[in-house]
């Protein structure tokens, strides 16, 4: 989930290149048509071999392209509260994603015909939502729960500004968010 958020966040920015959008669509598809397999069988090694190429994919896309809100958000509680970094990123990558609402929708239709749920005729919104829901789906079926426990809620201005410090101006994200915006993921998130 980490693989795939590095992925999506590299592709829907706003400082993509020909290539880092071709290698976050291989990790996209590579993912989706790997991650099932090597979850409920972790012997099947030709899944699990294509699943480092995704996240190897995911990373040359990344670290050309940069990350997001998903990213800052996620770090900022791994730092305060020690919550796993892929966990973190796997639970708040639908509530960032829905959150760009319509600015992202062309690029997540992109992304969508890559995981082979949508096609090019399908419309932009339509490919969004479904590549949305497949990441909750997927979590359903990963046991990966809504709910961060951790999350103090007199800490959420401190956190939002650490990912606020965090991501403007470093991450080229596909919609500006100020501090007091970013408090809203950690209240989604909250227990």
């Amino acid at each position: 989930m980490d693989a795939l958020t590095h992925a999506v966040e590299a592709y829907i920015g706003r400082s993509t290149t020909k290539q880092t959008r071709e290698e976050a669509l291989k990790a996209v598809k590579l993912i989706f048509e790997n991650l099932d397999t090597a979850y409920s069988d972790g012997k099947n090694i030709e899944a699990r071999r294509n699943m480092l190429t995704a996240s190897y994919y995911a990373g040359c896309a990344f670290t050309k392209s940069y990350v997001g809100y998903v990213h800052a958000v996620a770090h900022s509680l791994g730092g305060e509260y020690n919550v796993p970094h892929g966990l973190a990123n796997a639970i708040l990558l639908p509530h960032v994603l829905e959150a760009y609402g319509h600015a992202i929708d062309r690029k997540l239709h992109k992304l969508a015909i890559a995981a082979n749920l949508a096609t090019a005729e399908t419309p932009d919104e339509e490919a969004a939502k479904a590549f949305i829901q497949a990441i909750k789906d997927m979590k359903v079926r990963y046991g990966i729960g809504d709910k961060i426990p951790e999350i103090k809620k007199e800490d959420i201005p401190k956190l939002a500004k650490y990912a606020d410090k965090e991501g403007n101006p470093l991450y080229p994200v596909p919609v500006l968010m100020d501090a007091s915006e970013l408090e809203r993921f950690y209240y989604e998130v909250m227990e």
